[in-house]
């Protein structure tokens, strides 16, 4: 690496001060907006489906499951090129164009009503509540009732699309503007911070979606939720520099945040050159990523765990409906599920552990983050005792499903970064995008085939350890959610299992 194309000098134009700024927590500050906004839009539907928009269309699980799967597998190509796409244009433009998208999609789910009852009725009304009280009349009969499901579900499987394409460029996005303004002792901690903003945003959602669901109907709280991002737009587009450019980043930040480079430079001064593919440019195709063992590595650390992490985030508000009996409207349930997600801000804490071990133990990133990894692996296996303890009490349950979403956030906030520690900067974005496949297909997995099973289990009254019907559902999926993060762990540790920069020769 040659360290005279990084001249300090390039910094702020001129910006001298000796004291060190602070500007790459504002950068941090707005990635954790973003992500709020991001967990309201994704939180809408599954607040809103059960009680809301399921009587109207007269929607089942396997409906359900069918729509967030195609929204998570349409997720993962996406990420492909998302990824790839954001390398190109770079993190500024990137982000306006990915959270544009997915504004833009959250909105137009509110239209779907409407225009369900136009295509079946020809009835086109511009009034919310018009389209809803013609659909509820038409459940009395019962193919047109078909159709109105049918036409529906494909409305807002195309709605989810949209969103799904947007979506796909936010984490690009966000571990690529961390690779550009923090070094890498650091990233695990900042994105565990700006990752928090899935928690703060599932925080608010069960306070105010269904409230809106409810008082003005459930197609304003995806239009309220929506024009967010418009606006965070607004502030992005005058906020976001890179560091060597940015005003407000001094020289002793910039030399802070760019700490790495001279480690990284006598490491490949001493590289085996015959246990690694070396490109010969400084960036990489979408096929090129998938043949370091790095980018695999990321890849199985992300397909078990991320499938249930949206397992958990789609379906969390319909178990507590469908067990215990609390709508995402009434207090007890609105409640849960802020609890749940107040339980896993405890990953704040965990995001900061390879950060400890680096500094303490001077351990490189990545012997730093896997030993974190272990440790947060370890907690997801209270998993298997969701229903057992479920049967004493709703609140342990909620506990431990708590437990599992704050192990998973740290887990997620690490798993980003092996990323960024081991591939250069340029390249960042496009083989997260690669590694993002998996969590889409993992998503596609755990939501279609939680629909299908949930389905099929209440038909048949499937008998599993002792429960029936749904109940026996949920009993399947807590097993293996429980012991996915310990999985993935040791195939990461067998792909790669010491710390290993991939060298990009220009």
């Amino acid at each position: 690496m040659n360290l005279e194309s990084y001249p300090s000098a390039l910094c702020a134009e001129g910006n001298t001060s000796k004291k060190k700024t602070n500007y790459r927590w504002v950068i941090c500050g707005m990635l954790f907006v973003a992500l709020v906004i991001n967990y309201l839009d994704r939180q809408v539907l599954s607040l809103t489906w059960k009680n809301f928009i399921a009587p109207e269309f007269n929607w089942t699980d396997a409906d359900y499951g069918r729509i967030t799967g195609i929204f998570s597998i349409v997720y993962a190509v996406a990420m492909i090129f998302a990824g790839k796409f954001i390398d190109f244009v770079g993190t500024k433009k990137g982000y306006l164009w990915s959270i544009g998208i997915w504004s833009t999609g959250a909105c137009l789910h509110a239209f779907c009503g409407i225009l369900t009852d136009g295509i079946i009725t020809g009835d086109w009304t511009l009034s919310f509540l018009g389209a809803r009280e013609n659909l509820l009349a038409l459940q009395n009969t019962a193919s047109i009732s078909v159709m109105v499901t049918t036409v529906s579900v494909w409305l807002f499987i195309a709605a989810r699309v949209v969103l799904s394409v947007g979506e796909a460029g936010n984490f690009p996005s966000s571990i690529k503007a961390v690779a550009e303004y923090f070094p890498k002792k650091d990233r695990g901690f900042a994105t565990g911070i700006f990752n928090s903003g899935a928690q703060i945003g599932a925080l608010i959602a069960p306070f105010t979606i269904p409230l809106i669901a409810k008082y003005y109907g459930w197609e304003m709280a995806f239009l309220a939720i929506g024009v967010l991002g418009f606006i965070w737009m607004g502030v992005w587009v005058f906020i976001y520099k890179e560091p060597r450019h940015n005003p407000y980043v001094n020289m002793a930040e910039l030399d802070y945040i760019e700490q790495d480079l001279h480690q990284e430079a006598e490491m490949e001064d001493t590289y085996d050159k015959n246990e690694e593919t070396i490109q010969n440019d400084s960036k990489i195709g979408l096929l090129q990523a998938f043949t370091f063992r790095q980018t695999w590595a990321v890849i199985l650390g992300r397909f078990l765990p991320d499938s249930v992490w949206w397992f958990l985030l789609f379906w969390a508000p319909a178990f507590i409906s469908e067990v215990y009996g609390y709508s995402t409207a009434s207090t007890k349930g609105m409640i849960a599920i802020f609890l749940i997600y107040l339980i896993s801000m405890l990953s704040l804490f965990g995001s900061y552990l390879p950060t400890y071990y680096m500094n303490k133990n001077k351990l490189n990133p990545y012997s730093g983050r896997m030993k974190a990894l272990l440790i947060f692996a370890v907690f997801p296996l209270s998993g298997w005792f969701v229903m057992p303890l479920g049967n004493l009490s709703m609140w342990f349950p909620v506990a431990i499903i708590g437990i599992m979403c704050a192990a998973h956030q740290s887990w997620s906030a690490n798993v980003y970064n092996v990323v960024s520690d081991m591939f250069p900067k340029s390249v960042v974005a496009t083989v997260i995008g690669a590694a993002g496949l998996a969590s889409g297909l993992g998503s596609f997995c755990s939501n279609y085939g939680a629909g299908l099973l949930f389905t099929y289990a209440d038909d048949v009254k499937l008998q599993f350890l002792g429960y029936e019907g749904k109940n026996a559902g949920y009993m399947i999926v807590f097993l293996v959610a429980g012991s996915a993060y310990l999985l993935s762990w040791i195939m990461m540790k067998v792909l790669v299992p010491k710390y290993k920069l991939v060298v990009l020769n220009k």
